[in-house]
């Protein structure tokens, strides 16, 4: 079967297509910004990629046309598809459908963590010979792929709570019926598509309502948003991480990179790994108590976790130039920013540390996070925010509240000019976006030699 992807670029739509070309389906996709990482991965698989959304792509016409949700009405593509009668289905319908189907889902939701607990607990799963399927919104650096089928009945999903297609206004992981769902944390977010946290909360109970009696859902005890979720009803045995829960730590070094699991009480052994945060932690409790749940008891969880490489693009050590390191983050929500650099800070000490911040997801870009943004920055000892052509508020005005020197770049070169004049050996440089960021990670690495 052809089956042409339009939005193929997009992480999920990406690690779809994947999924498809190994089903044994001709895919081809199409999007109006073709960058890396996906990109490479994709035509790494021989899958044919075509930038922007010309109609003429669509003939002759594919069996099938899977619409990503960054597509809406007007989109030439889409108006074409609509049209010409075209058969067409959302992403995680298709999912649902042709891999799901049948198998024992693991989903990981929550606003934050929701790539890394997954690649986590796909990895948890592999190395006690589970060989799960897997499809994450990041590359896991423990497979190099964002997906695969798998040959098991298991199944790991990062589970999102954005829509699934213009024509499917419900959250995407309603489409996914898991059997072991793990909470991670509930904020308000996507200010794009949802007016407000009941909102996404709502979405959220809709998730539990599909997970069967004889599943489990997995959540901290400090979320209230998530508490509340589960108030609304819920048939399914839960487990509770975190102070007071059944699964909790002790930490044995501040910065995260060593700490011992209890569950019920008792000691189960001790996570000593490259990650950390006090995110991560908590992601790993949560992603001990999912693989439990399919058979893997805790000491091969604690062992496997010790051998965690993180994924692509978390905190992912990109260069080292003349003694200045340089990290590439997706942190795009203030809580993401401030743990990643909470983490960092705990780990060099009194090193200098400059976080770079786009603020180019949807929510970013209408300000909905704007107030949280001075105080997520405290960690750092100066920040350089970069005000894009079309950002709609007063990105100055944000820069000004915080309490670290910060400035506004309108400009890669500006950014990077900036960087060259502070930066000493021993300054940490993290630059966060959930985009490409104009290859910014590249230029400033050969712009310090």
């Amino acid at each position: 079967m052809h089956i042409h992807i339009l939005g193929i670029c997009g992480t999920f739509m990406g690690s779809m297509a994947v999924l498809a070309k190994e089903l044994g389906h001709h895919v081809t996709g199409s999007d109006a910004n073709v960058y890396p990482p996906m990109s490479t991965q994709l035509q790494a698989q021989g899958i044919e990629l075509t930038q922007g959304y010309d109609p003429a792509q669509l003939d002759p016409a594919p069996d099938l046309v899977v619409i990503g949700n960054a597509m809406s009405r007007g989109n030439p593509a889409v108006e074409y598809v609509l049209n010409k009668g075209l058969p067409y289905v959302s992403g995680p319908q298709w999912l649902a459908d042709h891999v799901l189907q049948g198998r024992w889902v693991l989903a990981v939701a929550g606003t934050h963590g929701k790539t890394t607990t997954s690649s986590m607990l796909a990895w948890v799963l592999e190395h006690a010979g589970m060989a799960p399927g897997f499809l994450i919104g990041g590359v896991p650096q423990n497979f190099s792929v964002s997906a695969r089928l798998g040959d098991t009945p298991f199944f790991v999903i990062e589970a999102d709570e954005y829509d699934s297609a213009f024509f499917d206004k419900r959250s995407k992981f309603v489409h996914y019926r898991p059997r072991t769902a793990i909470l991670n944390n509930l904020e308000f977010d996507h200010a794009d598509i949802f007016p407000d946290l009941p909102a996404i909360e709502r979405q959220f109970h809709h998730l539990v309502r599909t997970i069967p009696s004889e599943g489990l859902v997995i959540h901290p005890t400090t979320e209230p948003a998530l508490q509340r979720v589960i108030e609304m009803g819920c048939w399914t045995p839960v487990q509770t991480t975190g102070a007071g829960g059944q699964w909790q730590v002790k930490l044995l070094s501040e910065d995260g990179s060593k700490f011992e699991v209890m569950f019920e009480g008792v000691a189960q052994g001790v996570v000593e790994w490259d990650m950390t945060g006090q995110h991560n932690v908590a992601n790993a409790l949560a992603t001990l108590a999912a693989a439990r749940h399919v058979g893997v008891v805790p000491s091969m969880g604690i062992a496997a976790l010790s051998a965690f490489k993180s994924v692509k693009r978390r905190m992912e050590k990109v260069a080292e130039v003349r003694g200045i390191t340089i990290y590439d983050d997706f942190a795009h929500h203030p809580t993401a920013i401030a743990t990643t650099l909470d983490g960092l800070r705990k780990r060099i000490a009194d090193a200098p540390l400059i976080a770079i911040i786009e603020p180019r997801s949807n929510s970013m870009k209408l300000g909905a996070h704007r107030d949280g943004l001075p105080e997520s920055v405290v960690d750092a000892d100066q920040v350089i925010w970069y005000a894009p052509a079309n950002l709609g508020w007063d990105l100055a005005g944000t820069a000004a509240l915080c309490t670290v020197p910060s400035i506004v770049s309108d400009s890669l070169e500006g950014i990077i000019e900036r960087v060259k004049s502070q930066a000493q050996p021993g300054t940490h440089v993290v630059i966060m976006s959930n985009g490409g960021f104009g290859g910014l990670h590249g230029k400033l690495a050969e712009a310090l030699k």
